[in-house]
């Protein structure tokens, strides 16, 4: 308008001048419709999400093209000792920039399902095999909080915790739990939905199991039958001895229940977790809430140690097997200290049976 006010009062007409003022004036009007479609597009594009900010986010219009927001690369460091647990993040292509993209994504949360005991009954073989579940995340060590360290708190512990995505769950195990007084109330203070596995074994052949571990690492103990009978002649079991109390399930279930109803703690049987590791991997997962994703394909039993191992994984040269402390020999105890083990714990199975609602059959 202004060039055509100036073409018409002030200088003579040019056909020159003319041109050159439509060439400005449409340069101005297509600029402008371009700042216009290209804030708005952003604004559309812009969804709350969870990456940090100066991450690149990815969308599809209806027609099915990718845009890419203004934001680079997310490159953000991990936490000590957090890299062998992250998940490997999805490949996508991307032209503009070939920058790896190594970011620690998700939380950490305090844990929806703890295995709480029992010690020798085959709690690291159901940490380690549910943990290969991409939707489980856990703690390799015991935290021991319940127990030892819960005057730390409770953020202290969450800082033990893996990150984990939406829909993934997290998970520790300190076989200990089973058998602390306070634990229960403990874990039931700090959340009430908490899920609990018990891994049980045979009482007999667990305490002589606790006995051979002990015995490595102190070679001076006192036999096996010294430690366990108050008086072997006449069949007197000393129940305080921690190798024989621990197998009283039936007295530490009790405390449990007193805070946790029984559908919300599941018990797998050690024996089965041998003879079928898929089988127990199967309920447990059921029991945690998961697609039944770890099968008998992911097994194979190992001869020399009489236990399941891992099969070899894609990034592994070789399968993945307990640690050596993971099916050794057991000392050799007589007969008789056996058998009279195992008429001091039938009442207590018994009872256990009938507290669970289902027969492990040690007798």
């Amino acid at each position: 308008m202004a060039c055509a006010l100036l073409n018409g009062r002030a200088v003579p007409s040019s056909p020159r001048l003319i041109t050159t003022c439509l060439c400005v004036f449409s340069f101005l009007v297509t600029y402008l419709c371009y700042c216009a479609l290209f804030s708005a597009d952003a604004v559309i594009m812009q969804t709350p999400g969870d990456l940090p900010r100066g991450c690149r986010r990815a969308s599809v219009d209806g027609g099915g093209k990718r845009r890419l927001q203004k934001s680079v690369s997310c490159v953000i460091p991990f936490d000590e000792g957090e890299r062998d647990h992250v998940r490997a993040l999805p490949h996508r292509n991307n032209t503009q920039s070939s920058a790896p993209v190594t970011a620690k994504f998700g939380n950490k949360k305090l844990p929806n399902a703890i295995i709480v005991g029992v010690k020798k009954g085959g709690t690291r073989a159901v940490l380690e095999f549910i943990r290969i579940h991409p939707d489980v995340r856990a703690v390799g060590t015991e935290t021991h909080f319940f127990d030892r360290n819960h005057d730390r708190g409770l953020d202290w512990y969450r800082s033990l915790m893996p990150r984990t995505l939406e829909g993934q769950i997290s998970m520790e195990k300190t076989p200990s739990y089973f058998v602390t007084a306070d634990a229960p109330r403990r874990i039931a203070a700090m959340s009430r939905h908490t899920k609990l596995i018990v891994v049980v074994r045979d009482p007999v052949t667990r305490a002589i199991s606790d006995y051979t571990q002990t015995l490595t690492k102190t070679p001076d103990l006192p036999s096996f039958q010294e430690l366990a009978f108050l008086n072997q002649s006449q069949g007197l079991v000393d129940a305080s001895w921690n190798a024989i109390r621990i197998g009283l399930y039936a007295l530490h279930l009790e405390c449990w229940l007193r805070h946790f109803p029984l559908e919300q703690i599941h018990f797998v049987s050690g024996e089965r977790l041998i003879t079928d590791p898929a089988g127990e991997l199967a309920r447990v997962q059921d029991f945690l809430g998961l697609k039944r994703i770890v099968t008998d394909k992911h097994f194979y039993f190992n001869r020399t140690k009489g236990f399941p191992c891992l099969k070899k994984p894609e990034s592994s040269v070789s399968p993945r097997c307990l640690g050596k402390s993971k099916g050794r020999t057991h000392v050799q105890i007589d007969r008789e200290a056996v058998d009279q083990l195992r008429d001091f714990y039938r009442p207590h199975n018994v009872r256990f049976y009938e507290m669970v609602g289902f027969d492990f059959r040690w007798e």
